[in-house]
Order: C-alpha cells, then sequence, then structure tokens
C-alpha cells in the first residue's frame, strides 16, 4: 500500500464511511453524478408534478393580475381584479351560496356518516355487504347519478313532488325556488359523500381498545354515556379530519350544481337568478364561458384564501381543544414539580 493510499484510507475512515475499492478498479464518481440512475428514476413523478402541479399555481399568480381572454396577449392590470372581486355582488352571491349549501350539506352528513360507522361497528351480519353498499355512491359517476336525481327532483314530474301530491301536500320548486335548489344540491352531496366519511369514522371505531369499553362498562356506564363521554372524544382526530376534507370539498363544489342547472344560453349559472351559483362554478362562468381568465384566476384564489380560513376554524374548534388540555396538564404537572 503506497502513502498515498494510506492517507485516502484515513480520510475516508475520518469522515466515518467504509471505502471499498470497485471490483474493476475504476475510481467512483464524484457528487450527484453518482446517484443520477435513482435521479433519472424517481424524476417522471417530480417532472409531472411540476408540469401539472407548481406551473399552473404560479401561472395562476401571475394571471390574476393580467387581462387575458385565453387567446391574446396579456396585459398587465395590477390589483384590478382583486378591486372588482371586492365590489363584484355576483362573487359575494356565490359566497353566501357555497356556504348555505356547505351547511346544508356538511353537518348531516358528519353527524350520519358517524351514526352509520357505530351502526356498522356494532352489526353482527352482513358487515362487508354493508360496508360496500355504504361506499359505492362515491365510486359512481357523480355526472350520471346527478343527472338521475335531477328527474326525482323536477318541479314537475319529479318523484318527490308526485309523492307530495299523493299525500295531498303542496308542491315544491325543487329546481326553481332559491332554499329548495340549494336543499338539492345539499342532498345530492350527502348521499355521494356520506358513506366515504362513514367508512373512515369505522376505522377510527376500530382502533379504539375494547379494554376502554369494558373497563367503562364496568364502572357501570351506559351505551349514552359511554358514546358521548368516550367514543367521541376519542374519535376527535377522526372527526376533525373528516370536518376538514368535507369543508375543503363542500367549497369546491361544482360538478352537481352544473349538471342540474346547466348553462342557458345567455351564459347564466345556477339555474334562475344564480341561486345555486358556487365559489367554482362562477369561477367557471368567468373564465370559461365569459373568457376572462385573470379574473377567474382572482377568485380562484379568493377561494383558495377562503378554503385556508375555514380549515383553521375547524381544526380550533374540533382539535384545538386537545391540544389545549395537552398544554395545560403540561404547565400543571410543571408547576407541581416545581
Amino acid at each position: 500500500m503506497g502513502l498515498a493510499d494510506a492517507l485516502r484510507g484515513k480520510s475516508v475512515e475520518r469522515r466515518g464511511r467504509i471505502a471499498k475499492p470497485p471490483p474493476d478498479g475504476s475510481r467512483p464518481l464524484p457528487g450527484w453524478r453518482r446517484y443520477w440512475p435513482m435521479y433519472t428514476a424517481v424524476s417522471p413523478f417530480f417532472i409531472l408534478f411540476a408540469v401539472f402541479g407548481v406551473f399552473p399555481v404560479g401561472f395562476s399568480i401571475y394571471l390574476s393580475f393580467m387581462s387575458w381572454d385565453g387567446i391574446g396577449e396579456t396585459r398587465s392590470i395590477g390589483w384590478e381584479n382583486y378591486a372588482y372581486l371586492v365590489t363584484d355582488s355576483d362573487f359575494w352571491q356565490s359566497i353566501g351560496n357555497t356556504l348555505i349549501i356547505w351547511l346544508l350539506s356538511t353537518v348531516p352528513m358528519i353527524f350520519l356518516a358517524l351514526v352509520i360507522a357505530y351502526a356498522l361497528h356494532t352489526a353482527v351480519r352482513f358487515k362487508a355487504f354493508y360496508r360496500v353498499a355504504y361506499f359505492v355512491p362515491n365510486i359512481t359517476s357523480i355526472v350520471a347519478m346527478t343527472l338521475v336525481l335531477g328527474s326525482v327532483f323536477s318541479d314537475s314530474s319529479g318523484l318527490l313532488n308526485s309523492a307530495l301530491r299523493a299525500i295531498n301536500s303542496g308542491e315544491v320548486g325543487w329546481l326553481s325556488d332559491p332554499w329548495a335548489m340549494k336543499v338539492s344540491v345539499a342532498a345530492i352531496t350527502i348521499w355521494r359523500w356520506v358513506g366515504y366519511n362513514a367508512i373512515i369514522c369505522l376505522a377510527g371505531l376500530q382502533a379504539i381498545s375494547s379494554d376502554v369499553f369494558e373497563a367503562a362498562k364496568v364502572d357501570g356506564a351506559d351505551n349514552r354515556q359511554t358514546f358521548f363521554r368516550i367514543t367521541l372524544p376519542m374519535l376527535r382526530p377522526v372527526i376533525l379530519f373528516v370536518a376538514v376534507t368535507s369543508t375543503i370539498g363542500g367549497l369546491q363544489l361544482f360538478t352537481e350544481p352544473q349538471v342540474l342547472f346547466p348553462v342557458d344560453d345567455n351564459g347564466n349559472v345556477g339555474g334562475p337568478g344564480g341561486e345555486a351559483t358556487t365559489i367554482v362554478l362562477y369561477l367557471y362562468q368567468q373564465a370559461f364561458v365569459f373568457n376572462r381568465f385573470g379574473y377567474g384566476a382572482a377568485v380562484g384564489w379568493a377561494l383558495f384564501l377562503l378554503i385556508a380560513v375555514f380549515s383553521v376554524i375547524n381544526w380550533r374548534l374540533i382539535g384545538g381543544r386537545d391540544e389545549d388540555a395537552i398544554g395545560t396538564g403540561k404547565r400543571k404537572g410543571k408547576s407541581r414539580a416545581r
């Protein structure tokens, strides 16, 4: 062994590496070139993510400060799109419609999901069948099902109004009355997502140890006390996840109102008076019907801020108490230790 090899070996040993000469006697490639086969193997994902994920986000920010009809040259207009957004009554109407539909769909959906999950957890027979049956609406084409349910909600020949006439009750304008239109969209949303959320809640229920329920039973807790004082508190992280994902999905509602109330000849969306126009549907109208892509991008970023605000509110209302309790407990523990 020469002096240079001995010094190289000591240097490698000092860095904590094991120096093994290549079997063919060639010198190893320095730096990143040693790992280029691995980088090449994982590069397709990052290239696709950059093209279809990062670039559209960055381009939408750029576009929100521009005036562009989708074909001609872009023209910088500064903050004009956002300034007009604040005073646009149609935009605020779409926010109001979205929040009402979100409230009508999310709250009952989470409650029904918990009830179904608890029923599936305690079911004795046909568990697998019920799980598949409740999950099927989530994998069914929402366009096809909205068309089918649209015939159910039809004002003149729908099944619901036929049933109301059969019991001598007044008809409801499910596709023309402002509030009934929102209820129709909310009902389709509940039908689509309640089974999916029930399966998530069921997974959370099954993760709770049976020892906890047996201990509660030994202490004399009845079913109601067990559900409200043990099951629900231990399911709080799952409920937070369901609430946040339902909020994000509810604020991005598009397919249901778009199929139930198609665009008319004048480019109007959301049915009579735009009473079922959601934020995403309004974005679609501005960008792809009226060719105002710059303003559509500004609406998209306003929607992003709205989703972020509601996610933080959900986190503080449902999940924040745990952290506060843990922090309080830690502080108490420290004070006692002192």
